[in-house]
This record gives C-alpha cells, sequence and structure tokens, in this order.
C-alpha cells in the first residue's frame, strides 16, 4: 500500500472507530462486535507501525494501555461415538428443554452441565484394570488404532487405580470395574501454556507453529512414530463412561472415573432449569479465556441415566444432551478480490479472496460468497471492508459490509459469462441461483468428481495437486482409472519418487473393497448423501437395481421425495455414467452387497439390544435382523418386542423388565435367529 493511500484508509478507520465508541459509550448502543471493533483496530495499529510519521496524537491506538493482543489399523466401537446437537441461543436451549420435560413428562429434571472441550475424542477401552485399546472417534462407527500414541501421555491411567476400602463401601462395584472389559471415553487437549511454550521452542529451531492447540492435538495424535507424540505434552480429560456398572447419574459417573484413575474437568454443576442453566453457559463463557484449555461452548445432559437411555437417539446424536455454543467469534478484513470456482456439478462459487486475518484460531485467507443472489444481499464489492464470523463452524461466513468504510474505486462483482477454467458458456436458468458450466469435460468439474470419489473410498495421500498432476499428464480421466495406476506411471512426475509411487498405488489398490453406501456415495449423485446411500442400499439391495428402477419406485421409498428420485433416474439414463459404474467393475472393484430383506416371523418386529454378546457385535445382530425384516431401536418403550440382554446390560433391561417385555438371553437369541433363517 501506498503511503498516499495508506493515509486515506487510516483516516477511514479513525472516523469508524470513532464513530462506534460514541454509540457505546455514549449512546449505549452497539452496532457491531466488540471483536470486530477490535480487528478494526489492530488494522490501524499495523498501518501505522508501517506509517509511523502519520501517527496522531487523537488515533484510539494512543490510549494509555492501548498495545494490541499479540496409516493406523481401525477399530469398529462397540457402541457408536454420536455426535451432539447444536444450539447457539437461550431459545433454542429452551425449546430443547421444553422436549425433554414433554417426553420425560417432567416439570423439572437434573441436568449435568459441563464445558465442551476443543480437542480430540478417543475412546480407551481396558480389560482387566489395563489398557488395551484405543481408537479415534472416525466415522462413529469405525475409528483409528492410536493405542501407541495414547500411552505417552502421562495423564491416561494405564492401569487403573486401586480403590480404597472406604470407596469399596461407597461404591461396591468399584472392584467389579477392575475386572472385565471397560470402556471410557474423554477429550485429548493441548495445554495452552504448554502449548505456547511448544511453538517457542518451535520457532527458535526454525519450524513452523502450530495454527492451534486444537490442531496440535490432532496432529500429535495421529503421528505414525509414537515417540513424536511423547515429545509433546498432551492431557486428557475423561467425560465418559460407556459400559454399564450400576451407576445411576452422569455426576456419578465422574466421581467413578475420578476414582479410577482417570483427570475430570471441575468446571462441572448439576441444575435444575433453564435460569441456571443459562447462569453456567454465561459464567463459562466469561471464564473461557482464564482457563489452561480451549472450550467453544457448554454440555447440557439429562442427568439421570435410565432417563437419557430412554429419551434414545436420533440420527446421530442422542436427545438427551445438547453443546451450547459460545457466540460467534467476529473479525473484519478486506475483500482483495472475487474468484469463481467450478465444482464437480458444475456450479460456479464466487469465493472472496481476503487480506488474511486471525478468526477463531485459524488464518482466513478466502470465504465463499455462496452464488450471486448472496453478493447482491450483501452488497459486497472488491474493496470493501467486511466483518468475517464463526458461528460454531469451522467456514467462516461474512456477516455485513461497512459500508462507511467502502473506498471511492470499489469493484462491483459481476456474474462471469464464461468458465474461468474451460472457458464454456456458462448458464442461469430463469430464476434458479446456480450458474452452471455445462462442459462435463470441464478440468476442474473432473477433478472435484475424483477428488470426491476418493473420498468416498477412503484414499489417503491424493490431493487436489496430485489430481491435477494425474489428469495434465493424461494418466487418468475418470475416477476409476485411479485403480489402474503403476507405480511406474508415476515415477518422474513432480513429487513422485520410487518409494512414494509405490506407497500411493499401494494405497490406491487396498480401496479396492468398499461398501455398498460409500460406493453410491463415490459415484456422486446430485442430492445423495450418506443417509440417503445408506437407505438405497438397503430398499434395493444391488447396484443393478438402483440403476434400473424407475422414478415411481424410488419415491415409495422412504425418505426419498421426487426430486432426489428425479435425480437419481437422470443420473443413471446417462450413459457416461453407466461407463463410470462399468469402469469401476472393469478396474475390480469389489462391492460388500448388502442382502435383500427377507419376510419372516420377525418381520416388522421391534428389538433392543443391551449389553456384550459374545458372539457377534451390536452391528452384526442388527444385521441379521434387519435381513430378517425386524427393526432395531436404541431406546426401550411399550412399542419395543424383545430385548437382547448380553452381559454388563444396564438400564434397558430395567426398562425392559418394568415394562414386562419379553427378554431374550443371547443363546435365545441365537436360537430364534437360526430358526427363522431355517
Amino acid at each position: 500500500m501506498r503511503k498516499k493511500e495508506a493515509q486515506e484508509r487510516m483516516k477511514k478507520l479513525k472516523e469508524t472507530i470513532q464513530y462506534h465508541r460514541y454509540l457505546y459509550h455514549v449512546l449505549d448502543k452497539q452496532e457491531i462486535s466488540e471483536a470486530a471493533l477490535d480487528s478494526l483496530k489492530h488494522e490501524l495499529y499495523l498501518l501505522e507501525q508501517q506509517f509511523p510519521d502519520l501517527v496522531t496524537p487523537d488515533s484510539p491506538t494512543q490510549r494509555v494501555g492501548g498495545k494490541p493482543l499479540e496409516k493406523f489399523q481401525k477399530i469398529r466401537h462397540r457402541e457408536r461415538m454420536l455426535s451432539m446437537e447444536d444450539v447457539f441461543t437461550p431459545e433454542e436451549c429452551g425449546d430443547w428443554y421444553k422436549r425433554i420435560t414433554e417426553r420425560l413428562e417432567r416439570s423439572f429434571f437434573d441436568v449435568f452441565c459441563m464445558v465442551k472441550l476443543d480437542g480430540l475424542a478417543v475412546s480407551l477401552v481396558y480389560e482387566d484394570g489395563l489398557l488395551r485399546t484405543a481408537a479415534t472417534r472416525g466415522d462413529g462407527e469405525i475409528g483409528e488404532d492410536v493405542t501407541w500414541n495414547i500411552r505417552t501421555i502421562e495423564a491416561i491411567p494405564l492401569r487403573l487405580r486401586e480403590p480404597t476400602k472406604n470407596e469399596e463401601e461407597k461404591f461396591p462395584f468399584l472392584l467389579s470395574m477392575m475386572k472385565g472389559r471397560m470402556e471410557v471415553r474423554g477429550e485429548i487437549y493441548f495445554p495452552i501454556r504448554a502449548f505456547e511454550a511448544f511453538n517457542k521452542q518451535l520457532e527458535k529451531e526454525g519450524k513452523s507453529p502450530f495454527a492451534n492447540p486444537r490442531n496440535a492435538a490432532a496432529g500429535s495424535i495421529r503421528q505414525l512414530d509414537p515417540s513424536i507424540t511423547a515429545a509433546r505434552p498432551l492431557s486428557f480429560f475423561a467425560w465418559d463412561l460407556v459400559s454399564h456398572h450400576g451407576q445411576k447419574t452422569h455426576e456419578e459417573e465422574w466421581n467413578l472415573l475420578r476414582l479410577l484413575g482417570f483427570p475430570v474437568n471441575s468446571e462441572i454443576t448439576v441444575v435444575k432449569g433453564m435460569e441456571d442453566i443459562q447462569a453456567y453457559w454465561e459464567q463459562m463463557q466469561k471464564q473461557r479465556h482464564k482457563l489452561d484449555y480451549w472450550i467453544d461452548g457448554t454440555v447440557i445432559r439429562v442427568n439421570d441415566n435410565r432417563a437419557f437411555e430412554q429419551l434414545g437417539v436420533v440420527g446421530k446424536t442422542p436427545r438427551g444432551l445438547i453443546a451450547w455454543k459460545f457466540s460467534a467469534e467476529e473479525a473484519t478484513t478486506i475483500v482483495e478480490d472475487v474468484e469463481w470456482f467450478v465444482g464437480r456439478t458444475g456450479v460456479l462459487t464466487p469465493v472472496a479472496m481476503v487480506k488474511p486475518t486471525w478468526l477463531g484460531g485459524t488464518t482466513v485467507k478466502h470465504v465463499s460468497l455462496h452464488n450471486f443472489d448472496e453478493i447482491n444481499r450483501l452488497d459486497v464489492r472488491i474493496g470493501d471492508t467486511i466483518i468475517l464470523y464463526k458461528a460454531g463452524e469451522i467456514i467462516p461466513k461474512v456477516k455485513q459490509v461497512l459500508h462507511k468504510l467502502r473506498p471511492v474505486h470499489v469493484k462491483k462483482v459481476n456474474i462471469p459469462e464464461y468458465c474461468p477454467v474451460c472457458g464454456s458458456a456458462v448458464e442461469r436458468q430463469g430464476r434458479e441461483v446456480a450458474i452452471i458450466c455445462r462442459n462435463r469435460h470441464c478440468f476442474a468439474q473432473e477433478k472435484e468428481r475424483i477428488l470426491h470419489a476418493a473420498r468416498a473410498f477412503g484414499i489417503d495421500g491424493l490431493g487436489p495437486q496430485t489430481v491435477s498432476t494425474l489428469l495434465d499428464h493424461n494418466l487418468i480421466r475418470i475416477a476409476p482409472d485411479l485403480f489402474a495406476l503403476t507405480p511406474d506411471d508415476l515415477q518422474g512426475l513432480e513429487h513422485f519418487a520410487d518409494l512414494s509411487s509405490k506407497k500411493l498405488v499401494t494405497e490406491i489398490q487396498s480401496r479396492k473393497q468398499i461398501s455398498f453406501p460409500r460406493f453410491l456415495l463415490a459415484l456422486g449423485i446430485s442430492e445423495v448423501g450418506e443417509e440417503t446411500a445408506l437407505v438405497l442400499t438397503e430398499a434395493f439391495g444391488t447396484i443393478d437395481r438402483i440403476m434400473h428402477a424407475s422414478k415411481e419406485e424410488l419415491i415409495q421409498i422412504s425418505n426419498i421425495g421426487e426430486v432426489v428420485a428425479t435425480h437419481i433416474v437422470s443420473f443413471f439414463a446417462d450413459p457416461l455414467h453407466q461407463e463410470l459404474v462399468r469402469a469401476y467393475f472393469h478396474q475390480g472393484i469389489q462391492i460388500e452387497q448388502i442382502p435383500i430383506k427377507t419376510i419372516s416371523n420377525l418381520s416388522g418386529k421391534t428389538f433392543v439390544l443391551t449389553g456384550s454378546l459374545h458372539t457377534m457385535s451390536r452391528e452384526e445382530a442388527k444385521e441379521q435382523l434387519r435381513i430378517l425384516g425386524a427393526h432395531t431401536s436404541e431406546s426401550v418403550s411399550q412399542k419395543t418386542d424383545y430385548v437382547v440382554v448380553g452381559e454388563e446390560a444396564g438400564s434397558k433391561f430395567v426398562k425392559a423388565k418394568e415394562l414386562g417385555i419379553t427378554l431374550l438371553s443371547e443363546e435365545e437369541f441365537l436360537s430364534m435367529l437360526k430358526t427363522e433363517k431355517i
């Protein structure tokens, strides 16, 4: 920036800062957040550092004290690691509280409140008191085995602590917990003071520092060399005892975890009613920056374990708990340019290239503007100062444009006439929002389709640059071509030597077997995500049946509407997509077919499984029931027909006895399955 431009910018910044200072301190009003205002002050400070002779005594930076703030193995979880529903306002939290009181038919219930740690969730399995395995969350069903890395963290006990006699008398089942299998879940985190010291050491060694403690913790746990993890001062908080040992409340579980040698967070409370929940949330939001670990909200949970189980699960989230996120973090920056990016379906997305700014623990350099309608709604132009925010999301968003800071010579953003990648004419039909490049062979679309497929197949080490290189050298044309690559094809390409070529080809070849839902996902059918893919596989059983399904047949399937059905029929009617499927089979891709449901005496019956089975996992048992036409549920109710009782059965077993529901031992359950199969 030239001196004259800087002088004009500084003048506008000072005027804007003074304007908002007056609103806040004199008129008791606020148009932008304090975080956004601080960001403007910081920009002014940096310009004054660059042009010190332009500093004036009336500058906001001259106030007293106005210094600026400086390949793992896979493990299948015996019980899914579920997600949490996020809420952001008192109204949303109040709606959740009201729903729970109605379902439990109570006016009030005990609520366990805890901080939401911003780290890496892990599952620890102990057998006979010894740590046996440790796994990441993964997709909730299957995680990565990080046992050796976890063992380097001193906060995690390798052996459970032996209880004292007094403790045994208070919790009679403590000793039994030392025997057999026990599963604990918690969060790996990097203490902030240790993180700052670690980053300083990296800088001294001429290495790049980590962006934030969360990334550092996750990256440390995913190191293939455990000695690297050991060199990093990570810590751990336990927050859930998955195994059932007779504990009645979540509060009791935390006491048990502490007695067994696990560190648990002390910032907890048990309350009743929304008033106390909100008071806790407000207290933790004020206190968050004084803590030695990152938190991004609070977790609000039904304390009574039996009630929690009774409430059940919706999709991937339990009804009995929510994450109430803290207020959005905000910062200001300048739009330096707007570029249009082409996705796998040909849709052009405008992305603002912004002056790098720190927001929510990461440096933001670009932000999506979504579509041309959003550009018009915001009235954003190149050269504008904008407010960015994060509301519990990783991806930043544009909140508003600060028009008072708009320079004279701003540039409007126009709809492109041609694809920025292939040069083909773009289309915008009628009032549709999407602007589309119709060239099927557009380089950008093909690259995104291949990357999408690679993610669905779980291929590691295949990034955008590598795919671009493979396309540039005509080594691949469509995603199935990846499976025909040889080490000789890759050698000589940029960043590829003998070892790296063999490593990537080996990785690709190891992914030739794929589940049916993931294969459907890899095809990239518009509007078909993970849940829809699973519904389709359960309904049709084979790819051939789906490819030949009519729109009418598809609409009859639960959760498949007319729009999705139209997309599916159109996709498989296209000869290029038929070729795509054939190409996968030609390259030796094997789909794990899901058997078609059969009619049996169990069709329509509802089963609940509790405790652990010796002969099969819960997921295997559910699959057997699904094949026979039965349903499974996560909670016991009057609609439940059978409850299968395994070892360490918990509150579901008690609830089933109270309701007089038929109980099945593992032997009785297996006998029932065998009879139906015959």
